[in-house]
């Protein structure tokens, strides 16, 4: 609960550094040159929903969940403006089992590196995999240690870090180093992280 306060006080104060208001450069990217054809997809941290409304009007089957009520009744405002079918949740990921499981593609722009215990970094990875069908897609965007610290700034994990978490439910199939896109002129560095559901017995 101390959590969504904050994230609720920000969105309240407009106090949102992370909020683009556009798509992230880094999600075209995936979809339009890899490409990943439409199909049902979560985005985890949504936001004021400016990812999902554009996977939407790609195609896509999108449910966007944020733990703040007052970025989701944002998003469902922008939705609407954008005449496009985005359905938005107030959920707190690490808990909540989104109903309209499985997806195809899970986007998280910077939700997995804002945990701080590897528990919960595991209990994440997990909850990704069990929203995901077979083969399903996850892209993450994780500010990487290997930049300077930024005060204020998003928590940071090392590559090393991010593949311990997620290996032992995804194949990464690309972990670069990229950028958070932003509307700074120094945007921070990030792991642009791809990965593929195992299949598990």
């Amino acid at each position: 609960m101390q959590e969504q306060n904050s994230f609720e006080d920000r969105y309240a104060r407009g106090d949102i550094p992370w909020d683009l208001g556009r798509v992230d450069a880094n999600l075209v990217e995936l979809v339009e040159h890899k490409p990943v054809p439409p199909c049902r997809a979560l985005d985890v941290g949504c936001g004021t929903g400016d990812n999902a409304i554009w996977l939407a009007g790609h195609a896509f089957d999108v449910t966007g969940v944020d733990i703040s009520p007052l970025a989701i009744e944002i998003a469902r405002r922008k939705a609407i403006e954008h005449g496009v079918g985005s359905g938005f949740l107030v959920a707190d990921f690490l808990k909540a089992r989104i109903d309209d499981s499985p997806f195809g593609l899970v986007f998280d722009r910077g939700c997995f590196h804002s945990l701080d215990l590897p528990e919960q970094r595991e209990l994440f990875v997990r909850n990704v995999s069990r929203h995901l069908g077979k083969e399903g897609l996850w892209l993450s965007l994780i500010a990487s240690r290997d930049a300077p610290q930024r005060d204020p700034g998003p928590p940071r994990l090392s590559c090393l870090e991010v593949a311990a978490a997620v290996e032992p439910f995804f194949e990464i199939l690309s972990l670069v180093s990229g950028h958070l896109d932003s509307n700074r002129p120094d945007p921070i560095r990030c792991w642009v992280c791809v990965m593929r559901k195992r299949a598990l017995d």
